[in-house]
């Protein structure tokens, strides 16, 4: 079977897959291998990640996704030239857990017990390291050593000091520091280098953090890995070195239309300027804007143009390619050179196996985690219609929105004293609209990846990659293309 003529023109409605002999001795998540690429230099354990939407990603649904075996892409739709805001959101993810803190937050002692409170407060640590004008520690503060105690005492009176501390001079695994911590009875690890200067700490809470997650997405040292988007004009180099600076893992240049001049001239001063960061770029849909960022030094490809719920290029241009057609031209022309994150048109938990056979290494979703607590954005209540009592209800919603429907590009761009004219010229290809609430994104993580190891087990196969090789190998065996018929068999209830 020639596979690219069989989804020509098609999209994951088109498709069922003929189940098989299942050979999977359990659906459990935590026993089924679901890992996929990311990007060349980064492996997730599971193959989720969250948009770029300013609606979608901030450090709460980042710190999810990572902790879940996923991945978090900071939007960039922050105010132009304000590189602060998305600073902040990253540095948040890095903080979140660790295996060593390297640059544990610190207070000198001779500031005052309210100035500790509020460091505590603005950074939401419950430890600081007390350490001198040469960053020699001194002692450490904690939440219970500040508790109940006047805000003009110094940090000096009530912290514990370096003479009462188990500390370790230089290196140390984790597995030693949770050895030595056990045996001396602490909670909490300062490294020094051996003239008495602060490099590290280590906390009960993050190793314990290390075991209850197993599958997070961490770096070598035990942070949650976390990706930053930039763009291709504009602030582009600078945004992508603070956001390095601060921590992120991957950079993802993310613009409407990847295959263009405008992206050829930004990759080509970010592997000038940034040769060893990860770098993920998109969007295109064909094998040729696939070749085009391979060629360009790119570690990951995002395919998709206009299948989004969020986007309406193809409604306001009729440019675009339906998605499972787009994976299969742009896994064909990707080879095994480099990841493929399919970005775009997973309106139901069945089209990420889907997208994941199909070509897709991991899958990008937004609107699924739009009306989740963790993404941005406040709970709106809107009355609504109950098809049983026919009565009017308060039902809570939350607003998601396209990164080129006019409030985002408003937004990012600073233009609220624009008159309505300027707006329109912007061209807007995005939309926005109310998705129901859905409670934490981790739950709904949770059900994704059961109904991933679901598919695996009805695709006769016991991971992942088995599924994909087995599907390449004979994409026959398992394609049942479905008329108007069947579609509706199959998906409406």
């Amino acid at each position: 079977m020639d596979l690219l003529d069989a989804v020509r023109g098609c999209t994951f409605d088109d498709f069922l897959l003929a189940p098989q002999l299942g050979v999977l001795p359990s659906r459990d998540p935590d026993t089924v291998d679901l890992s996929a690429r990311f990007s060349e230099h980064l492996t997730l354990e599971r193959p989720i990640v969250s948009a770029n939407m300013d609606t979608v990603t901030r450090a709460a649904t980042a710190i999810v996704l990572a902790e879940e075996g996923g991945i978090g892409v900071i939007d960039r739709g922050f105010r132009a030239g304000d590189i602060g805001p998305q600073i902040a959101e990253v540095a948040a993810v890095k903080r979140r857990q660790h295996g060593v803190i390297g640059d544990p937050h610190a207070i000198a002692p001779e500031r005052s017990v309210a100035d500790a409170l509020r460091v505590m407060a603005e950074t939401g640590v419950g430890t600081l390291a007390v350490v001198d004008g040469t960053r020699r520690l001194a002692g450490l503060l904690t939440e219970r050593d500040v508790r109940f105690v006047r805000p003009d005492a110094t940090v000096a009176e009530r912290m514990t000091p370096r003479s009462s501390l188990v500390v370790h001079t230089g290196a140390i695994g984790l597995a030693d520091a949770e050895r030595l911590m056990i045996e001396r009875k602490v909670k909490k690890l300062p490294l020094l280098n051996p003239d008495g200067t602060l490099i590290g700490l280590v906390t009960a809470r993050d190793l314990i953090k290390q075991k209850q997650l197993p599958f997070a997405t961490r770096d070598a040292h035990g942070r949650l890995r976390v990706g930053a988007a930039i763009g291709a004009t504009g602030d582009y180099l600078e945004r992508a070195a603070d956001v390095l600076r601060a921590g992120a893992d991957v950079l993802v240049v993310d613009i409407a239309h990847g295959h263009s001049d405008v992206m050829e001239r930004a990759l080509r001063e970010i592997r000038r300027r940034f040769p060893d960061a990860e770098l993920v770029a998109g969007n295109v849909a064909t094998a040729e804007g696939t070749t085009f960022l391979v060629d360009r030094g790119v570690n990951a490809v995002k395919v998709g143009i206009g299948p989004g719920g969020g986007c309406s290029t193809r409604l306001t241009t009729s440019f675009g390619v339906p998605q499972v057609e787009a994976l299969v031209r742009c896994r064909l022309a990707a080879g095994e050179r480099v990841p493929l994150i399919a970005d775009g048109g997973i309106k139901r938990d069945g089209s990420i196996a889907e997208a994941l056979v199909f070509g897709g290494d991991t899958v990008m979703l937004g609107s699924a985690f739009a009306g989740t607590d963790e993404a941005p954005g406040d709970i709106v209540m809107k009355s609504v219609l109950d098809s049983e009592s026919q009565k009017i209800v308060k039902v809570p919603f939350k607003v998601f929105r396209g990164m080129a429907s006019i409030g985002a590009v408003r937004d990012r761009l600073d233009l609220e004293e624009a008159a309505p004219g300027e707006l329109e010229a912007i061209g807007a290809e995005g939309i926005e609209f109310s998705v129901p609430a859905r409670g934490s994104a981790r739950a709904v993580i949770h059900d994704m990846l059961k109904h991933l190891c679901s598919a695996i087990s009805y695709g006769g196969a016991r991971s992942l990659q088995e599924l994909r090789r087995q599907f390449w190998a004979n994409p026959e065996r398992y394609l049942v293309k479905l008329t108007a018929a069947s579609r509706t068999e199959s998906f409406q209830r």
